[in-house]
């Protein structure tokens, strides 16, 4: 009686670990259309390392600078950035010009969130 006992427990403690192998699997998989609107170069990007980056080199305070306003008035979709390989270059040009030393993987991340948050490719 106790190894039917015990195989049952051992049953029922496979089978929650089995479902928490898939719950873990569904969260880290892709979301259907939440990553499909994404362009494929900010695909995997990461947006807290980009924000991140964006207050930690004053960004905004730079564009201000340039452009008056808000600083947003940079950010023109309809302008000389017209695809996100634009944007991204734009950013890895920010970041020579500056002398920021961004990786690559950084550039990314900081063209991503300016992607989510004011030109939208790939959203429309």
């Amino acid at each position: 009686m106790r190894l039917a006992h015990a195989l049952s427990i051992h049953r029922r403690g496979v089978a929650l670990a089995l479902a928490g192998l898939a719950l873990a699997a569904l969260a880290l998989a892709p979301r259907a259309g939440a990553d499909s609107a994404t362009p494929e170069i900010f695909r995997g990007a990461d947006l807290v390392l980009g924000e991140q980056l964006l207050k930690t080199h004053r960004c905004a305070e730079c564009h201000t600078r340039h452009v008056g306003g808000d600083g947003s008035d940079i950010y023109n979709p309809q302008g000389r950035i017209s695809t996100p390989g634009a944007l991204r270059g734009m950013v890895d040009l920010c970041s020579t010009e500056l002398k920021l030393q961004l990786f690559p993987e950084e550039v990314t991340a900081v063209a991503a969130v300016l992607n989510r948050d004011h030109y939208r490719f790939g959203a429309r």
